[in-house]
């Protein structure tokens, strides 16, 4: 009777623990938790500011309408300032506290400080670094210094950016009937993120025929550039990149301007912007950047959910976001199909998100045709985009127009591949 009532207790604790395990394997598909870093307060939040917007807003409307498929996404923000420590000590944290399974990330510097952390882990990162050398997931250039396997962004990359500018540049010293060979000058500060494009653009820009000068290096904080603008007026220098933004850019623009330098600014995409154009004012004049996204008057399709979703933290849906934000939606939604393609094939794991981005060719995610460029990962190339829009910029006693002027698509050169 004894050996009876043992064996029931022991079938019933046996169904128990079968139960309790399945419980818990559907309350840990009730959430997953997406960690969020962002420059609010330090050097580059100028457009940090706009970009966290457009990301926290897509996380919040994504779980205001049902989650990943019912998977409600949990998400913390951390302002670490763009210093790389704090990144690196929030990353850790919310790996180890959180079970992160993914995560947005910010800056050049700390996302590629990252790279063997996210790696190891299995946790991708969808950064707002748009550094070349986020893009070789196996180190298939001999180049690479570190393979990046779980680091995506949504855009072209910054060398590839860069790379399309000089070609709008050489077509437009042609248009112009300039002889001899035109010059090239990278301009911005010694650092991670201006540095990213430098030594890639400036080789294409040779190959183009650019006579590359030395690069001039300004802050990334605001200040008076014009020691640094006569050095490259007495250059002759006629396309200048620019590598910083924000404060730095409109202080390069006015001091340039101060002293007469005759020169074609061409700015990284985080360096033109409408705001750039409003602090600059009529120094600002023909000024040439890329965009990854249309502007937030412009009549697409997916204009319409992209407005639901700014409506998150502006419920007037009256305010005007900047192409930065827009980005950071795009880089939120290519994630959250991701995810949905991973809890349908295994669950939401970062090694499952990471095989999800690499199921869709030219892909736009759905609700957000003619927000989101067409791109294409593969386990092999993680340029998803290599598509560049390029507009210049002019600001004429108070009034702001902003014109397309060229689209350049780059080549998948595999000598550019993670450079």
């Amino acid at each position: 009777m004894r050996k009876t009532i043992n064996k029931k207790l022991l079938l019933s604790s046996i169904a128990t623990t079968v139960l309790l395990s399945a419980t818990s394997q559907v309350q840990a598909q009730d959430s997953v938790f997406v960690g969020h870093l962002a420059d609010m307060s330090g050097p580059t939040a100028f457009v940090g500011k706009n970009y966290a917007d457009g990301v926290r807003d897509s996380l919040a409307y994504i779980n205001a309408n049902g989650g990943i498929n019912g998977t409600k996404l949990e998400s913390e923000t951390i302002d670490y300032a763009y210093k790389v420590p704090q990144a690196i000590a929030n990353y850790k944290k919310w790996k180890t506290r959180k079970n992160m399974v993914a995560m947005q990330g910010w800056g050049t510097a700390d996302t590629e400080a990252l790279i063997s952390f996210v790696a190891r882990d299995k946790t991708p990162v969808f950064s707002a670094s748009y550094s070349g050398h986020l893009t070789d997931p196996t180190a298939k250039n001999p180049h690479t210094k570190k393979p990046a396997p779980y680091n995506f962004f949504y855009g072209a990359s910054y060398s590839d950016a860069c790379r399309g500018l000089v070609q709008w540049a050489a077509d437009d010293w042609k248009k112009k009937g300039k002889d001899g060979k035109p010059k090239f000058t990278h301009i911005g500060a010694n650092h991670p993120f201006p540095n990213a494009p430098k030594a890639a653009c400036a080789e294409y820009a040779e190959e183009l025929g650019f006579n590359v000068l030395p690069p001039v290096v300004i802050s990334m904080k605001p200040g008076d550039f014009k020691a640094q603008c006569l050095s490259i007026k007495s250059s002759g220098s006629n396309y200048g990149y620019i590598g910083n933004l924000g404060g730095s850019v409109q202080s390069l623009v006015k001091s340039c301007s101060t002293v007469g330098v005759d020169i074609q600014f061409m700015s990284n995409i985080w360096g033109g912007d409408k705001e750039v154009f409003a602090a600059a004012g009529e120094g600002i004049q023909d000024y040439i950047f890329p965009t990854m996204t249309p502007f937030w008057g412009d009549d697409v399709p997916g204009m319409k959910l992209l407005r639901e979703i700014s409506k998150m933290s502006d419920e007037s849906g009256k305010e005007e976001r900047v192409h930065h934000y827009i980005r950071g939606v795009c880089s939120t939604y290519y994630m959250k199909e991701a995810m949905e393609w991973a809890k349908e094939n295994g669950g939401i794991t970062g090694e499952n998100i990471k095989k999800g981005m690499y199921v869709h060719k030219d892909w736009v995610p759905k609700g957000l045709e003619g927000v989101c460029l067409a791109a294409n990962w593969t386990n092999e190339d993680h340029r998803g985009v290599n598509q560049v829009n390029i507009y210049k910029g002019n600001y004429n006693d108070g009034d702001i127009k902003i014109e397309k002027v060229s689209q350049v698509t780059l080549e998948r050169r595999d000598d550019w591949l993670g450079y």
